[in-house]
């Protein structure tokens, strides 16, 4: 007997050791927050909303978490540290500190590297020693790079770090295409292009070292527009990134693209970075329906020409046109099912650019892998971030996903740009019964990803729900930035109530003659995306096009006619002209 009890007493602890682990680990909200997930996962809202959109994230080994954020109506770049001190799944101890230069400029990168909190500006990459214990530290923040070029389109600076000792930061390309005239339609492209010298490309540095600038970096790939999705895999020990492609096919060449294209269109492509990669970027895209590179329109493009595109770096997957991949993670914890491990998460921040189409995207996806390779189709892994079925406009989603990271217990966490929203995903069924190809288990992709789907070119067309003719002009050059509703979203400003569609109408003609470079302020938030100059619309169309935006979208201006259209037209041609023989003089 008392050698039985020898062998039961230990069991009895290991059971009730294992009961309080479990007990630890909460249940998710009775909504998931919302989330639509494979079966036996659940999520939870860790924090509802941050004093600012939050981007980036990265968990602690502690479980303490630092997120990233924006400028949000006025407010500045800040970093929050959350912690979670009852273990109850929810963050009850919020602290915000922003004590760092340039705190003003909202930036993406948050990563944690050998004790060190890595953060970044959208010029400059930082790095603070984490004390142990102290969900804020108090060391002093280092300067670890400077890119010295003015600021300008696609300059997020995600970081990402191969354990090695080296650090890869992407530099975006400032123009869509390298065009002449950037965004302008029929603008040809620059041939070579001179952004690829010291732009649209990724370099490798030394992590540990400070006060770094981008001359000091090596050059690992380039031909790469922009990049906010990146991650270093170490199972295959290679670089990988999803980058996003160009706009504005339909708007800038619609003798070869038509409006359904011009949504779905190029693709966004993932890619395994070797040393010395080119992925084409500015004279080449990826059609995802094709499976092939094809050369860019302002290269002499017409949807079917190949060119050398077989030369450059292939994608691994082509993800449907504009889903803005923001974040990638290689899975490596142990809580959810084996189907996941070392595969690759991607968090698609939603379309912007898709009208008269709906927008899509705004889930996150899952990519199995193997060898460092994709070893089965992609799949939706949580959905519902939108909290609509159809997102005629951006701004009408609840929630965009924006980043990814894993928590010590291998929880997946997921934050918001929209309103700071973080989740925590957890696995809590049977791993041993798990199926990955039960399609309605599987993130329910079949019913309940419609934002995901292949936009159908008669019945999603938005236009022929009833908007009216005179917005004809809007709806083709306008509302593929600024939204049907004339909302913007956080690329682009809004045009309701906007001081600038208020104002003086012979500036706003001119701001579409002339397009509008550099950054503005709309009702009181920064904005830095050009403005495109229109001026081969005809008067009529350009009248057309401001009346309809002065009288809508709660605007109650004057209507702009042909004739407006005309004089302005005629005042910037005679100014032209005698600029030209100044010049000569």
């Amino acid at each position: 007997m008392t050698r039985n009890w020898k062998l039961i007493i230990p069991t009895i602890f290991i059971a009730l050791f294992f009961i309080q682990c479990k007990e630890k680990f909460p249940h998710g909200d009775p909504d998931n927050g919302g989330l639509f997930l494979p079966k036996g996962f659940e999520a939870e809202v860790v924090v509802d909303s941050l004093k600012g959109a939050a981007r980036h994230l990265a968990v602690n080994s502690n479980g303490d978490i630092y997120v990233k954020t924006r400028i949000v109506k006025g407010h500045q770049g800040v970093i929050a540290a959350l912690r979670d001190k009852d273990n109850d799944g929810k963050a009850d101890r919020i602290e915000y500190f922003d004590d760092y230069p340039d705190n003003s400029s909202y930036g993406t990168g948050m990563r944690i590297y050998n004790g060190y909190l890595y953060f970044s500006s959208i010029t400059t990459v930082y790095r603070q020693k984490l004390t142990d214990g102290d969900l804020v530290p108090d060391s002093k923040v280092e300067t670890v790079l400077t890119d010295t070029q003015p600021p300008g389109q696609h300059d997020a600076k995600p970081i990402v770090f191969d354990g090695k000792g080296n650090m890869f930061i992407p530099f975006g390309a400032s123009s869509d295409c390298c065009q002449v005239n950037d965004r302008v339609p029929f603008s040809p492209g620059q041939n070579p292009c001179p952004y690829l010298e010291l732009r649209a490309s990724i370099y490798r540095f030394d992590a540990n070292k400070i006060n770094q600038f981008q001359r000091d970096g090596y050059k690992y790939a380039t031909g790469l527009r922009s990049v906010v999705a990146m991650a270093w895999d170490s199972a295959s020990d290679h670089l990988y990134g999803v980058a996003h492609g160009r706009d504005y096919l339909h708007p800038d060449w619609p003798l070869y693209y038509s409006e359904w294209e011009s949504a779905m269109l190029p693709s966004e492509e993932f890619l395994k970075l070797e040393d010395g990669s080119n992925a084409g970027w500015p004279y080449y895209y990826y059609d995802q329906m094709q499976g092939k590179l094809l050369l860019n329109p302002e290269y002499g493009g017409d949807g079917k020409k190949e060119g050398e595109g077989k030369k450059y770096q292939q994608p691994l997957i082509g993800f449907p046109g504009h889903f803005a991949p923001n974040d990638l993670l290689f899975y490596r914890g142990n809580q959810f099912p084996a189907h996941y491990k070392n595969g690759a998460f991607i968090a698609f921040h939603g379309s912007t650019s898709s009208a008269p189409y709906p927008q899509a995207g705004y889930a996150v996806c899952f990519v199995p892998f193997k060898n460092g390779e994709p070893s089965g189709p992609w799949e939706v892994f949580a959905d519902g971030f939108a909290g609509m079925d159809t997102i005629v406009n951006t701004s009408d989603a609840k929630y965009r996903p924006m980043g990814l990271a894993v928590g010590p217990d291998g929880s997946l966490y997921v934050s918001d740009s929209e309103k700071g929203r973080i989740w925590r995903i957890m696995y809590r069924g049977d791993k041993n019964k798990f199926d990955s190809t039960n399609l309605e288990g599987m993130a329910y992709r079949k019913s309940h990803a419609p934002n995901l789907k292949t936009p159908d070119p008669i019945k999603d067309n938005l236009r022929k729900g009833g908007v009216p003719q005179v917005a004809a002009t809007y709806t083709k050059y306008c509302a593929i930035c600024h939204q049907a509703n004339g909302l913007g979203n956080d690329r682009f400003p809004p045009l309701s109530g906007s001081e600038w569609v208020n104002g003086n109408k012979d500036s706003l003609i001119n701001i579409v003659l002339l397009g509008l470079k550099g950054t503005v302020q709309v009702k009181g938030k920064t904005y830095d995306n050009n403005m495109p100059r229109l001026n081969m619309l005809t008067d009529e169309e350009i009248a057309e096009a401001l009346t309809y935006i002065r009288q809508n979208f709660q605007n109650t201006s004057s209507t702009v006619s042909s004739d407006d259209v005309s004089k302005a037209r005629l005042a910037l041609d005679k100014r032209e002209v005698k600029t030209k023989v100044i010049s000569k003089k």
